[in-house]
Order: C-alpha cells, then sequence, then structure tokens
C-alpha cells in the first residue's frame, strides 16, 4: 500500500513539473521621473466600532476589536503596530456616526451599542467615555501612531426617508469632543467626516450640498480650535463609495482648500458569503475593474478639487466582514498587495485596510493577535517601497501584475511581482529605459535563447561597479505554507513568518542574488525584488 501511495505521488509530482510552463518576460522600468506618489506612511489600518454581536452570514467575527473594548494591553498589539514605525490608524466605521461623546453638553443619555431594529446598522447610538479616549490615546502615543479619526456626521440630522437624512449637522458634540482632546494634548492627525454617506449611502445618506455646508462649517471649527497650532490636523472626507456626480458638487460646495483628502472604500471582491472569492482574487481582469474607479476619481480632483489628495478611507476586498478561510489567509494577499500597486499608480496617497484587528480580513487575528499573511505583505511594502511610483512596461501576459517604486530610504529601485497564474512560471529580464529604447516587437521571445541573449544585449546594470562588494539584488519570495492557498502561514524564503517566542515579529531578510542571473516566479507567488544599483533620476 505505501508503495502505491509513494509512487501516486512521485507520479503526480512529476505531473505537477511537465504542466508548468514558461513565460519568458522583459519588464522596463522608467527611472527618469515619478509617475504618481504616495504618502511616506502610505500603509494604514482600521479599529471599527463594531460590539462583539455584530454578525453576518450566521457567523460572528469581530470579538472584542472595536476602540471601545479593544485589550490595549495584550502583549502582541504594540509589537505589530511599532514594526511600521508611525502606522496611520483610522478610528471609524460604519457605526461612527452614531457615536455621541460622552463629554460636555451632551443633551441624549450615552449607553453602550445594543441592537435595535430600526437603528443604524441594527444598533443603538453608542458611547465612548473620555476615560476610555485618554486610554486609547496614551496607547497611540505609546506606539507612534498617526491618527485619523471619524467624526460623527449624523449627530443633529432627522431621518426624512429610508437611508436619507436631512437637516444641519449638530456640531455641538463634535467642538466639545475636540476641545476636549486639544486639553488632553492628544495628536490627531487628520479628522474625517461621516461613513459612507456620499451617493445613495449604505446604511444612511446626506445630499451633496448640505454635506458640502456642513463640510465648510467643520473646518471653520478646526481652524478656530487649533488657531495656535502648526501644523492644523487636516479635514478628509468623505469616506463613501465614490459616485462621481455627489463628489464633484461636493467639493464644488465646499471651495478651495477645505477638504484636504478625498477618500473613498473599496470592497471589489463582492460579498462574504461568495464562495468564488478566491477565483476572483486569482483573475487579473476583475482585479484591473478598480482601476477605472481610480482613474475618475483623480479626475474628479484634478477638476474640482486640485489642492486636495486622494485617499483610500477604507478597503476590505469582500463586504460584510469578509470570508473565513480566505479573506484571512495567504490567497487574499494577491489581492491586497495588487490593490496596493495599482491604487498608487494614481496618485493614491493612503491606504488604509479594513481593517487592523477583527471580521475575517484583520491584519491580526482577532483571538490570537496574531498577525496573518496581509500583515507581512503590509510590513515589507511599507519597509521596501518608497514614495515614488515608476512607470512600468512589460511583456508578460496579465497574469504577472508588476509595480515599481523607488526604493524606502535608500538608493535603487523595488519591483513587486505578483503571479496570479497556477500553472506558468515566469523568468523575467528587467531592463532600465534609461539604457534601453525598447520597440514593442523586441519584447516577445520565443525562447529562452533568444531571451537570454536579448538580456546581455540590452544589460541592465550599466553603470554598476561589480567589484565594489554591492553588486546583488535582494528577493523577498512569499509562497503559502504547504503550497496551500488558504493557509494563515506565509513563507518568506521557505521560512515561516510567526511571532517569537517574545512576541517580537521575525526577521525579514531577503535572499541575495547575483544581478546578472535570470529572475524567476513560481506559479502562484509574489515576490519583491530590491536593485539597490539600479540608475534612476527619480529616486536622487
Amino acid at each position: 500500500m505505501g508503495f502505491h501511495v509513494s509512487l501516486f505521488l512521485l507520479l503526480a509530482c512529476i505531473s505537477s513539473i511537465w504542466a508548468q510552463e514558461v513565460e519568458y518576460a522583459v519588464i522596463l522600468v522608467n527611472g527618469t521621473q515619478a509617475v504618481a506618489k504616495t504618502d511616506a506612511n502610505y500603509i494604514c489600518a482600521t479599529i471599527d466600532w463594531w460590539p462583539h454581536d455584530k454578525c453576518n452570514y450566521n457567523q460572528c467575527p469581530w470579538g472584542y476589536s472595536s476602540i471601545i473594548n479593544l485589550d490595549l494591553s495584550h502583549p502582541f498589539l504594540a509589537n505589530t503596530i511599532q514594526a511600521f514605525e508611525h502606522l496611520r490608524i483610522r478610528v471609524g466605521g460604519s457605526l461612527q456616526d452614531a457615536v455621541l461623546y460622552d463629554v460636555g453638553n451632551l443633551k441624549t443619555p450615552c449607553h453602550p451599542f445594543r441592537k435595535m431594529r430600526d437603528g443604524l446598522f441594527g444598533f443603538s447610538k453608542g458611547c465612548l467615555h473620555m476615560k476610555r479616549w485618554d486610554e486609547v490615546n496614551d496607547f497611540f502615543k505609546k506606539t507612534g501612531v498617526l491618527l485619523t479619526f471619524g467624526l460623527n456626521a449624523l449627530h443633529g440630522r432627522h431621518q426624512i426617508r429610508r437611508r436619507v437624512w436631512g437637516g444641519d449637522w449638530d456640531s455641538s458634540n463634535a467642538n466639545d469632543f475636540i476641545t476636549y482632546t486639544i486639553s488632553k494634548g492628544h495628536q490627531i492627525d487628520s479628522w474625517e467626516f461621516g461613513n459612507e454617506l456620499c451617493g445613495s449611502g449604505i446604511g444612511a445618506s446626506v445630499g451633496a450640498e448640505q454635506y458640502g455646508r456642513d463640510l465648510i462649517k467643520l473646518k471653520s471649527m478646526i481652524n478656530e480650535l487649533y488657531k495656535n497650532f502648526n501644523p492644523k490636523p487636516i479635514l478628509v472626507a468623505p469616506g463613501g463609495f465614490y459616485d462621481k456626480q455627489w463628489y464633484d458638487k461636493v467639493l464644488q460646495v465646499s471651495g478651495s482648500l477645505v477638504v484636504n483628502a478625498v477618500t473613498h472604500h473599496i470592497y471589489n471582491l463582492g460579498a462574504g458569503v461568495d464562495r468564488n472569492l478566491v477565483n476572483k482574487i486569482l483573475d487579473p481582469s476583475h482585479l484591473s475593474k478598480v482601476s477605472e474607479t481610480f482613474s475618475n476619481l483623480k479626475q474628479t480632483i484634478q477638476t474640482h478639487g486640485p489642492w486636495a489628495s486622494a485617499w483610500i478611507g477604507e478597503s476590505g476586498g469582500a463586504y460584510n466582514s469578509g470570508r473565513r478561510n480566505v479573506s484571512n489567509t495567504f490567497v487574499n494577499s494577491f489581492w491586497y498587495l495588487d490593490q496596493l500597486g495599482m491604487a498608487a499608480k494614481y496618485d493614491t496617497r493612503v491606504y488604509c485596510r479594513q481593517t487592523l484587528i477583527g471580521g475575517n480580513y484583520g491584519l491580526l487575528d482577532r483571538t490570537t493577535f496574531v498577525p496573518n499573511p496581509d500583515y507581512y505583505s503590509a510590513l515589507l511594502w511599507h519597509r521596501l517601497m518608497g514614495k515614488e511610483v515608476l512607470a512600468v512596461n512589460t511583456s508578460a501576459s496579465p497574469y504577472l501584475r508588476s509595480y515599481a517604486h523607488c526604493s524606502k530610504g535608500r538608493a535603487g529601485i523595488t519591483l513587486l511581482l505578483i503571479n496570479l497564474s497556477n500553472h506558468t512560471r515566469f523568468d523575467i529580464g528587467v531592463q532600465n529605459s534609461m539604457n534601453v529604447n525598447l520597440h514593442a516587437k523586441e519584447t516577445t521571445h520565443h525562447s529562452k535563447k533568444s531571451f537570454t541573449h536579448g538580456l546581455k544585449r540590452n544589460m541592465l546594470w550599466v553603470g554598476t561597479k561589480a567589484s565594489d562588494g554591492t553588486s546583488f539584488r535582494e528577493e523577498y519570495l512569499l509562497t503559502p505554507e504547504d503550497g496551500n492557498l488558504q493557509s494563515k502561514t506565509m513563507l518568506l524564503n521557505g521560512k515561516p513568518l510567526q511571532l517569537t517566542d517574545d512576541g517580537d515579529i521575525p526577521s525579514l531578510n531577503p535572499v541575495l542574488v547575483d544581478p546578472n542571473s535570470l529572475m524567476t516566479i513560481a506559479p502562484l507567488s509574489i515576490k519583491f525584488v530590491a536593485f539597490p544599483n539600479f540608475e534612476a533620476s527619480a529616486c536622487k
């Protein structure tokens, strides 16, 4: 019996090798100028308001992960945040417009969230006590967090009809809250106004003209309360799904220099209940559809708000808490890293993940606080990819996704390669547009011999000193444990990424490779490649 099993496994292995195809590709990187820029702290994560009994599809995956009940003393939490030096955290989400701040002249009782059929998303209003707010800010200060806080933009309004709200925003509770925040010395990087109130809304909507007038009120309030501060916190809005007509109108009504960052949300994988999520994640045409939203928002800002920058204020892939054993596993990193790369090309300055912890798509597991694969994906991006985005042209099929940035904090560039194919290995030559003028017909090679010959004729490493001891490239290969795409363990160059016994982040060390050797990326794998000696004038 053992012989037959071994023979079967051997034949399966041989079959797999035979089935694997090889595609030769050239990647041409233009290092002469940046085509877009991100903020230095591009990576962001949300801490939400959901109570523990928030449920979808007969599961309740949020646990105790909200800003109100999160265990700030958990030993892993501080370590995972501090690994980013200054991680941007957005406090916000679906219930933020139903939050009351227990401070000042609050005229209504301040109770915890509880289930209520007619409430926003099925919950009553909830309370943020100032003792808890102080504890949260002490933790954020300790861990170096850049804080974006979403204010209760529905406060004081009345419901006109289903999901449509009218009336002026009552700013008194927010005013008292911000005043208290300043008095305690709590540092806020940015205030966001409302959550998903734009267009037809999700749980609620507010008309564009009304919302624009309220933004003017909030900006005036921020300027007055922070009149002795320089710099002041910025104002970001509207934190919802892009609706061109609504977004255009808000920027027109609010006017020049009111909104500093235009935020929008992305859930382009559909509902978490969808059993087809893995196939969507590995479908390049599906992933690319969101580029139209990025492009349209960029045009809206250029036309109606050129003083503002574009932020993704929340992105969770699959909505309604994601999908268990998909959104929190290796396969989701294909989607996550591809979206980070694509958004950056459209001048998106900040990309905020929903969420740091909680749901099925937290960067950290909601029960153990152990990092999920996407956490390590985000951390590698943060450490390797600089602000300057470089243009990339490739001869490869759409299944090889490629993005290039100036390297972070040092010379050269870093490439992100994502192989979505389950059967094709890519053998890749990287060329520099400063040294090579490729014509389209020259980018297709039909054999390895002609491919490598082309590389030798048009070498990337013009100007590199092979004798100076620094001639290498760094490779960070990401694969799932045991080849299982839905594994919760990510391997870096074959080694599991796991917290140390002391709860510290493991070392994220590359493999050093001869720069003139052929670069490959296996099926269903991800690779960051840093080229320290790549000549790129945009990266000076």
